[in-house]
C-alpha cells in the first residue's frame, strides 16, 4: 500500500481518533464526532481494535509520554506524515514487536477506547442506552 492510499483510507479515521491520547479527556462533542466518523468507516469492533493497536497507539504514545511540549492538539499535518511512515513500516517483525507491545502503548488511553467502542456499540443498536 502506498502513501496516498493509507491516507485515502485511514487518514480522516486516524485525525479523529487521535484526541484519545491528548492530555485532556475527549467532550461529548469529541465522542459524539468519533462515533459518526467510525460509523462511515464501516469497521468491525475487531478491526477498529487493530487500528487503535497497531496503527495508531505506537506513533500517539510516543507524543503521549514526550516531556516537551503541551499536548492539547495536535499538527494534523505532521502528525498525518508520521503515521503514513509508521504504517507503511508495519509488517513483518514490525508488526509482530508492536503486537506484543500494544498493551504498553495503548495502557493510558484504554479507559477513553472502551468507552468510545462502548458507544459504538449503543449507536450500532447492539447494546441497549
Amino acid at each position: 500500500m502506498d502513501a496516498q492510499t493509507l491516507v485515502d483510507e485511514r487518514g480522516e479515521l486516524w485525525l479523529t481518533l487521535a484526541p484519545l491520547w491528548l492530555e485532556r479527556e475527549p467532550r461529548e462533542t469529541d465522542y459524539a464526532h468519533m462515533v459518526a466518523v467510525i460509523q462511515r468507516h464501516d469497521l468491525t469492533l475487531r478491526e477498529l481494535e487493530w487500528i487503535f493497536r497497531l496503527e495508531l497507539a505506537p506513533v500517539l504514545a510516543r507524543h503521549q509520554m514526550s516531556v516537551a511540549g503541551e499536548w492539547r492538539s495536535f499538527d494534523d499535518y505532521k502528525l498525518m506524515k508520521q503515521l503514513v511512515g509508521h504504517n507503511l513500516r508495519l509488517n513483518g517483525w514490525r508488526r509482530k514487536s508492536w503486537m506484543l507491545f500494544s498493551g504498553l502503548t495503548t495502557m493510558m488511553t484504554r479507559h477513553r477506547w472502551n468507552e468510545l467502542m462502548g458507544r459504538v456499540l449503543v449507536e450500532r443498536g447492539e447494546i441497549p442506552h
